[in-house]
């Protein structure tokens, strides 16, 4: 069993990543990988985070999927399995230094461009070829990080005009996503590791509850402000994996 100190340190931080999850439909392990990092390898925080966002996904997507592209899906998930053949296999081999230090990184770029202000949507799509790239990425960054989404929201986006028929597509490639990472995780032996199961049984109803104050407090809180306290919060966690990323010994 996870030592009770350390349950105390990572309980809140799973709260409020899936409150964050509740009121904007993303960015639970944006938000969780990162701290989660501080108190456990980052071998057995993306695993575990990965059994919340099966959970906490189905609950929120499962109603929307007859607005799906399925046209996309297909497009997308040869390379979203690739990409996360090879994310898992780096997760599973590769020292923390690095991959830290690139989620750290990533998660940094995230929110500049976020707190910058996004620039005006174009109106010219994506050529259907841009699934390879984006579908291959998406899941390498998936699998060891759990922070995929923005890569699959800026392909869908820009495939995808109808506002409904988007949001159903991405909820459903992320709980795909889920699902093949949760397979490929228990296949590479990192659900066998000492206490991840029991911590995940015991931190499912933490997430759960989250997931449930986010959803009501999503009316509450003004959208602007609410999205720039979600980026100054990424920010402050993405610094710290890359500071753990940069002094670790591996």
């Amino acid at each position: 069993m996870m030592p009770v100190e350390t349950l105390a340190f990572v309980a809140p931080v799973i709260f409020v990543a899936y409150a964050v999850f509740g009121m904007t439909g993303f960015g639970a392990a944006m938000v969780a990988v990162p701290v989660l990092v501080q108190f456990m390898p980052l071998q057995f925080a993306v695993p575990l985070v990965v059994l919340f966002d099966l959970a906490c996904t189905a609950l929120v997507g499962g109603s929307n999927w007859r607005r799906v592209s399925l046209d996309e899906l297909k497009r997308l998930f040869p390379w979203l399995l690739l990409g996360i053949g090879l994310g898992v296999t780096l997760l599973h081999n590769a020292g923390s230094r690095w991959p830290l230090m690139l989620l750290g990184g990533f998660v940094l770029a995230v929110c500049i461009r976020g707190l910058r202000g996004s620039p005006a949507k174009t109106n010219i799509p994506l050529h259907a070829y841009w699934a390879l790239p984006f579908g291959v990425f998406g899941g390498i960054f998936s699998a060891l990080f759990g922070t995929g989404g923005p890569i699959y929201t800026i392909y869908l986006s820009r495939r995808l005009d109808a506002l409904d028929q988007f949001r159903a597509t991405i909820s459903v490639v992320i709980l795909l996503s889920g699902v093949l990472r949760a397979g490929a995780f228990g296949a590479a032996g990192l659900y066998g590791q000492a206490d991840i199961l029991s911590a995940a049984a015991v931190l499912l109803p933490v997430s759960l509850a989250g997931l449930y104050a986010g959803s009501r407090l999503r009316t509450l809180v003004p959208p602007g402000l609410l999205k720039r306290a979600i980026l100054v919060l990424l920010a402050i966690a993405g610094a710290g994996a890359l500071y753990r990323g940069w002094i670790s010994a591996s």
